[in-house]
């Protein structure tokens, strides 16, 4: 990846290149928009304890979309010289004249400046909108990755491991033919590996703005704490147990409320439990998705969506009363509302969705200090596992599957550790169960009797979604069957 973030306005000036190509080739009445990705990606593997996979690549792509006479087509190309523009533009433009009507067409986004965030130009170190862009996380090589991969494996102190160290660059532009030129640039890494004892899996997992916050053996550490403590694990029966979910498995919580809920298409076509104006949620839960990143957590996007909207924080949820949903230009038309900076490549198909959401952290008032096995409960866990009766300590969520999006029922599995909790102690590691569950519902008002008293940043399994997560302590979990069936 080294040489790759020299690259800021290049994006720009491609993008600015294919507008112009436009306007020759079909004059003023051709809408355009072109976005220009450059991304660098690379990853360390690692299985056994040893690491047995470096790979990186490298690319940028151009994407093309052209509104003319009611009718919308796109192309793409990673090809970027005159003649590759000129082809593509010409082979859009051959598109867009057999396409069918596009009656869901919104217009361009008008000209309007980002906010400072991830490496805009002239943003520094930090801007009270934004982070600061981490040229040393950008410019990251394989050893920088192998000396935390090597910091997880000792520390996990000769039990087996296995996980990843990603680092990853975008360089980036938008410009459209109604004026609006934008560009901006982030970097981020991710650590997410566990350690194994006795069959039983412990897991640790991070996201970060800068590769140096990611340290290695705090890491290995806290899986290799959590796998032997989770060993000679008992069965429960199904039941509807209180529970405090850790950090990794609120962001399940956090990612199918963005996918399925807060989701402005899902709410337009009444598919989405969102109801706004309404308290829908406990007053203790406050949603915030924050794409130029925040003073705890920084980790952001780049300061603009696909359709050139700049992007800005967005309540979601403020003291339990759903505020609002995310749109792209296309269902924010719809709704008689304002695009609030969510278009995605598959925005218009699939809905836009919120990829750097926070359940805000506050304190827990009235629990006395954690107890039980401290080093294989998360910080923010610990004062609610003390302040709990009898229920379960649920690390991880996984394998979870939405039966009804509209009230958002989700079965899935635990994973990498539950233990039960009698009076505030940790007395036995529980073998995984599965459960059904309305998420909107565990979160419901009287059902949050804590939340932890800070965040961990987590990255997200398929893409570079980030959820700001603290643990979370609800009144009732549906567990639906246990590790027999």
């Amino acid at each position: 990846m080294n040489g790759e973030s020299g690259r800021a306005g290049a994006e720009l000036e491609l993008a600015a290149r294919v507008i112009e190509l436009v306007r020759k080739l079909a004059g003023h009445a051709c809408e355009a928009e072109v976005n220009v990705r450059h991304e660098a990606e690379a990853l360390t593997r690692f299985a056994n304890s040893a690491i047995h996979q470096n790979v990186a690549s490298a690319a940028t792509s151009l994407r093309l979309r052209l509104h003319s006479d009611g009718r919308t087509a796109g192309g793409s190309t990673t090809l970027t010289s005159t003649d590759d523009l000129r082809t593509l533009v010409e082979r859009t433009l051959a598109a867009v004249r057999v396409s069918p009507p596009d009656r869901s067409w919104a217009g361009l986004a008008p000209p309007a400046p980002p906010r400072l965030s991830a490496g805009h130009p002239g943003s520094g170190e930090r801007s009270g909108l934004g982070f600061g862009f981490d040229e040393a996380t950008a410019r990251a090589d394989p050893a920088d990755r192998a000396e935390r991969v090597r910091d997880f494996v000792r520390a996990a102190g000769g039990l087996e491991t296995a996980g990843y160290c990603r680092t990853v660059y975008v360089s980036a532009a938008f410009a459209n033919s109604a004026g609006q030129a934008v560009e901006g640039r982030m970097a981020d890494a991710a650590m997410d590996g566990i350690a194994r004892s006795d069959g039983a899996d412990g897991v640790a997992r991070l996201a970060a703005a800068r590769l140096a916050d990611l340290d290695g053996a705090v890491l290995g550490a806290r899986a290799a704490a959590k796998a032997r403590a989770a060993s000679r694990p008992v069965e429960l029966p199904p039941g509807h147990y209180e529970v405090v979910l850790e950090p990794d498995a609120v962001k399940d919580v956090l990612e199918n409320l963005a996918i399925f809920g807060f989701d402005g298409k899902a709410h337009n076509q009444q598919q989405s439990f969102a109801e706004l104006g309404k308290a829908q949620f406990d007053p203790s839960v406050t949603i915030v998705d924050e794409p130029l990143g925040s003073r705890e957590e920084p980790a952001a996007d780049l300061p603009f969506d696909d359709e050139g909207t700049p992007r800005r924080p967005l309540v979601l949820v403020r003291d339990g009363v759903t505020m609002a949903v995310t749109h792209d230009r296309t269902s924010a038309a719809q709704a008689g509302a304002e695009s609030t900076g969510h278009a995605s490549p598959v925005s218009r198909s699939w809905g836009p969705h919120a990829s750097h959401m926070r359940l805000e952290a506050t304190s827990a008032p009235g629990v006395r200090p954690g107890t039980g096995d401290i080093d294989s409960i998360a910080e923010s866990a610990r004062p609610l596992v003390a302040g709990m009766r009898r229920g379960l300590l649920v690390t991880d969520l996984w394998y979870t599957r939405v039966l009804d999006p509209k009230a958002l029922v989700v079965t899935g599995l635990t994973r990498n550790g539950v233990w039960l909790v009698e009076d505030g102690e940790v007395v036995s590691a529980v073998s995984n169960l599965r459960f059904t569950q309305s998420y909107p519902h565990a979160l419901g008002p009287g059902r949050v009797l804590g939340i932890g008293a800070g965040t961990v940043l987590l990255p997200d399994s398929w893409d570079r979604a980030h959820y700001a997560a603290p643990a979370l302590h609800l009144a009732e979990w549906n567990v639906t069957g246990n590790a027999s069936g």
